[in-house]
């Protein structure tokens, strides 16, 4: 299978407040967020890449997604480079983050296809979008329900649509199933699968081992930063389980506490 996604030697650090160096227990006033980071996925491959909280995860799908610059390396998505090229970038990718915040004032209906316009989607192909994706995720009763009154799990749907508006071929995902009930991320979860069966690679960041169990083909495991192990989940868990695999790492590379 091809690579879609080239990720070569990634790295971002932030200058640290003094307050943050207070939080940090430290007195570097530069943080390393990515040190040095490399991976390839494939098309019609999921990639999780699964690490603690603070590892780096989202900071490289940041980088990924072009919200930041990357200090050094390079990013090639498609073979569009995230630095040079990041208008193509942002046409083949979509974004899922829990930072993403909906204007609380506006509908999914007005919402989907305001993202849909920016997009340059044409308008019969957003409507057939949004009538099966509105369908699909239980948001068509309430596609003209202001934001602000939705539940937080239908905002996550809502999230998750409008950042798939434009049929990406990667799809990005940060935690994709953080605070949402059983019911709502297994929607999610099914969802990802169908995604994959229709050639699409996706790229997701958790610290849920059963998640990525459930759903990776392969498996980037960073901590504080750096990618410690990446190879099919198939090889980490054919002696021992995920779980098990990531605890020796862990204590060979020295992460900060959970």
């Amino acid at each position: 299978m091809q690579d879609l996604l080239v990720v070569q030697n990634l790295t971002k650090t932030f200058k640290l407040s003094k307050k943050q160096q207070r939080i940090e227990k430290t007195k570097l006033k530069v943080k390393v967020a990515v040190n040095d980071l490399s991976f390839t996925t494939k098309r019609g491959e999921i990639y999780g890449l699964l690490g603690p909280n603070g590892a780096g995860k989202t900071t490289t799908l940041r980088m990924l997604s072009t919200l930041i610059k990357p200090d050094s390396g390079e990013a090639l998505v498609d073979g569009y480079s995230v630095t040079k090229n990041p208008t193509e970038v942002r046409h083949r990718i979509g974004f899922l983050t829990s930072d993403l915040k909906l204007e609380p004032h506006f509908t999914p209906n007005y919402l989907f296809d305001f993202f849909g316009a920016l997009q340059n989607v044409d308008p019969n192909i957003l409507k057939e979008r949004k009538n099966h994706l509105f369908n699909k995720f239980g948001i068509e009763e309430f596609k003209e329900v202001k934001v602000s009154n939705l539940s937080t799990g239908m905002r996550q749907k809502v999230s998750l649509v409008i950042s798939i508006v434009h049929d990406p071929e990667i799809i990005i995902f940060d935690e994709p199933t953080n605070g949402l009930d059983v019911i709502t991320a297994k929607t999610v979860t099914d969802f990802l699968i169908e995604l994959k069966n229709l050639g699409k690679t996706i790229i997701l960041s958790t610290h849920i081992f059963s998640l990525v169990e459930k759903l990776c083909d392969r498996v980037g495991i960073i901590i504080e930063g750096r990618m410690v192990a990446d190879d099919l989940l198939e090889t980490m868990t054919k002696d021992k389980s995920l779980e098990d695999y990531f605890f020796e790492l862990y204590e060979i590379h020295g992460g900060n506490d959970l």
